[in-house]
């Protein structure tokens, strides 16, 4: 189905094949690399199409889709890239792009949209129409009235959103992104068309393949966005790709149990404390210890929910010295102490954070 060690490469590679000699981006991307690493997203392709128009789909919100494609799954998000054709998305408020081959359309937030090209006499909706088609793998799926042909892909990412919600929450509802016209971008999707074409072979680790090159596509798309932002941008995404908030960033997602304070970061990072505290005032609208506590206390919520640790060990593992320091902290931020958070919220958790040892 693939080369010889792709499926290694794949796996041992999934986010930073996405990478970028945009000078205004982190190396690497490492700020996003260290998040998505964390949060552990999980994807695959799950519909390939071969549409003519005209035809429409309507797909409801993606908490509709989850129990066929993931049901553990907290949030997930749907996504089309487009191999061939053209085609339109847009959402029941009436935004809409235009697709062309090489783009792919991401849904963030689990909207509900519209995917078609020309204009059939009513859109048929997805998930009665098509769902039977899922248990078939990737066989191409034809559809429409025998004219012009779409050819496009369907995937989905699924994640935990109190530690994804710093990435998706700073994207709009609907996420447009042409990846065919950079060397890295082509390489993703001529794989994918690949790996679809041969998805039905059962060859050794195609799934494992089409699963990581999923994943690749979405961080592929997050780096495109990011670079394309305006130079005036503000938020978490623009601070990433910002030579000093951006550095920072990765320090502390990277290792949020270090005892970080503003002069040890600013030392760090090759900066004075004041331009770092100005450069996060601007970009984050927080100050950097803010913005690390916030994050300590998410990776917290997390361990408690997915792990038998104590307290007393979550409280090292995301940087406090004092459990007590930590109680009240994690009270501020969760209205209830944290023995009580775990009791309320453990249920089988979705993502498996591993604690620092």
């Amino acid at each position: 189905m693939c080369w010889p060690g792709a499926v290694e490469y794949l796996i041992a590679r999934p986010v930073f094949l996405a990478e970028t000699t945009n000078p205004h981006a982190a190396p690497k991307m490492d700020v996003l690399s260290e998040v998505l690493r964390l949060v552990k997203l999980e994807g695959a392709l799950f519909f390939n199409a071969e549409f003519s128009a005209p035809w429409c789909l309507s797909t409801g919100q993606s908490s509709a889709l989850a129990p066929l494609l993931s049901p553990s799954a907290k949030h997930l998000l749907i996504y089309h890239f487009l191999t061939e054709g053209r085609a339109f998305a847009r959402t029941p408020d009436g935004q809409r792009e235009e697709l062309v081959a090489g783009d792919i359309v991401i849904f963030p937030h689990g909207h509900a949209h519209y995917l078609g090209n020309g204009l059939p006499e009513r859109p048929v909706d997805a998930l009665s129409t098509f769902a039977g088609y899922l248990s078939d793998g990737l066989k191409a799926v034809h559809f429409g009235g025998g004219g012009e042909i779409t050819r496009f892909v369907c995937g989905f990412m699924a994640c935990d959103p109190r530690l994804c919600d710093i990435v998706l929450g700073a994207l709009p509802p609907i996420l447009k992104v042409h990846i065919s016209d950079e060397a890295s971008g082509r390489w993703i999707r001529d794989s994918i068309r690949f790996s679809v074409d041969e998805a039905n072979g059962a060859a050794a680790g195609g799934d494992l393949v089409l699963a990581r090159l999923s994943e690749v596509l979405f961080v592929e798309t997050l780096r495109r966005y990011i670079n394309a932002l305006p130079a005036d941008q503000t938020g978490w995404l623009a601070g990433t790709r910002d030579p000093i908030a951006g550095k920072a960033l990765a320090l502390m997602h990277k290792e949020p149990a270090h005892h970080w304070t503003v002069e040890t970061l600013a030392r760090r990072v090759g900066t004075s404390r004041t331009r770092l505290a100005e450069r996060f005032r601007q970009l984050l609208h927080a100050s950097p210890m803010a913005y690390l506590t916030n994050w300590r206390l998410k990776l917290a919520a997390d361990i408690l929910q997915s792990t038998e640790h104590s307290v007393a060990q979550v409280a090292a593992a995301v940087g406090y010295g004092s459990e007590a320091a930590f109680n009240r902290a994690f009270r501020r931020a969760f209205d209830c102490p944290p023995a009580q958070f775990r009791r309320s919220h453990k249920a089988e958790p979705f993502y498996r954070f591993a604690a620092a040892k």
